[in-house]
Order: C-alpha cells, then structure tokens, then sequence
C-alpha cells in the first residue's frame, strides 16, 4: 500500500513539473500550462534599467486600407521596472525633454518637470531573498497594446472590444534569448461590422483575431557616435530638447538617423561592416 501512494505521489509531482515549462534568456519567465499565464522573473539588479519595449503584429488583419499588417511596428518605448511597495511599474521615461548634464539636481529638476507615463502595473507575487520578484505578465500581454480595436473604429469598420474568453498566450513564439525575451499572445475582439474592408478579409466578421507581439530588448553599449543632423545631410532627424544648453545655444537637439555600422578595416576608405 505504501509502494502505491509513493508512486501516485511521484506521478502527481511529475504531472505538476511537466505543466510548467522555464523560459531563460533576457528575462527569465515561466510558462504555466494549466492557468494559462506567464510568470515573469525581475532579479533586483534589473530594477530601475532602461531596456526597449516594442510591440507589433504577428499576425495581421490582411487589409491594405485598414492598416493592421503582419509584421507592422507598432510603439517602440525606453522602460524600466521601478518597485515601489508591493508593487512594480513598467514606465517609460519622457525622453523628450530632458537636461544633458553632470549635475545631479538640474537632471532631476528636468525629469520632474515633465510628465512620463505608467505603462502597466504588476503585483508581486513572489520573492526570493529580495533579489528576484516575481510577477504576472499576461494581463498585460491580454492588453490591446498595439490599438487594433481603435483603429477598426478610426476607419468606420465598427466598433469592436477584446474578448478575453477566445484569447490566449500564443507560446509558439514566445521565447527567451541572451538578449531580449519575446511574448506573443493571440487576440480577439468582437463587434458588429459596419465596414466592407473588415468583412472582406475575416470569416467571421463579428470575431476579428489577431496576433500581438511584445518584445523586452537589452539596450546596446554605449559606443554608438551620434552625428548632428544636417539639412543637406538627405538623412531625417531625430530629437529632443536639452534643458542644460546654455541660453545662447537652441535648446533643440537634431540628431540623424542612421545605422550603427562599423567598418572592418577602418582605415580603408570603403569596407565591409562588422556584423552588428
């Protein structure tokens, strides 16, 4: 008889490790198959670390005219996850405006300025020895993030709201790597069609299902050379403004847009680049 119950004790045990699977790369995370949720690690050495947040589509709505293409970019955002309490918030600092400067005080004096913006807010559930906190991601990858719904409704197509009973983490392509760590989540939202775009590409008008990618990515080193923007350059800018400049100076930086490529003989006039 005890031979039995060790061995349903094992098999329970190993039914309850098969039903979780561990993800580690950029994030370390973990999938939990019988809830359905994400389970993502923050070592305390992350906190407060700028990283990229990007979210796109990875499966699209097939609608020229629409405008929700597989493979469109959607907001790309410098974050970081700041603990306060029991709770961690995922916020995007306001890049924007900022003061480029060795003082302290006149940074901070500019960072408070200027509003920045919470994107998603998370319990902790878990802690181990306050040097890893642990929290739920898939609210947040259930999250209309990319503004499907609000674009239907941008181009008359009809007024749809996400349906979290025909959604679900789509872990076919989510993955973590050294680097930056990958969510996807399929998405569906439901509503009356009133456009013909939407009912041309969909089965089922009134359920319009989508995938939403989310990507955690490191941000590179700082050797990167900024060149200042130049309107004869043929280059588009990029900018914000500095609030240390000195009075007799624009307080608006251009700077242009352009690759981060590195020669491999660089005293060659032209060369191959190093791979980035």
């Amino acid at each position: 008889m005890k031979t039995y119950y060790l061995l349903l004790l094992v098999a329970m045990t190993t039914s309850l490790f098969a039903q979780e699977s561990k993800y580690e790369g950029f994030f370390n995370f973990t999938w939990d198959d019988q809830k359905g949720t994400i389970i993502l690690e923050i070592p305390a050495d992350k906190l407060n670390q700028d990283f990229l947040y990007v979210n796109s589509l990875s499966a699209g709505l097939g609608s020229n005219d629409i405008g929700l293409d597989r493979g469109q970019l959607g907001d790309d955002r410098i974050v970081r996850f700041v603990k306060i309490g029991p709770r961690i918030l995922l916020i995007q600092r306001n890049l924007d405006y900022r003061a480029v400067s060795d003082n302290a005080l006149e940074r901070k004096a500019v960072e408070e300025a200027f509003a920045q913006s919470v994107i998603w807010g998370f319990d902790v559930i878990a802690s181990e020895d306050k040097s890893v906190h642990q929290i739920d991601l898939t609210p947040m990858l259930m999250h209309d993030m990319h503004g499907v719904a609000r674009r239907l409704k941008q181009r008359k197509q009809g007024t749809y709201k996400f349906d979290k009973t025909r959604s679900a983490v789509w872990m076919e392509r989510t993955k973590s790597f050294p680097d930056n760590s990958e969510f996807d989540a399929m998405l569906t939202f439901t509503g009356e069609a009133t456009g013909e775009w939407v009912r041309s590409v969909t089965p089922t008008s009134s359920a319009v299902t989508v995938r939403q990618h989310h990507s955690f990515i490191k941000l590179p080193d700082n050797q990167y050379k900024p060149r200042v923007f130049h309107p004869f350059a043929g280059f588009n800018s990029v900018s914000y403004y500095d609030y240390a400049t000195p009075i007799e100076t624009p307080i608006s930086k251009k700077f242009i847009a352009r690759h981060r490529l590195v020669k491999k003989n660089p005293g060659s006039t032209v060369s191959e680049a190093v791979e980035p």
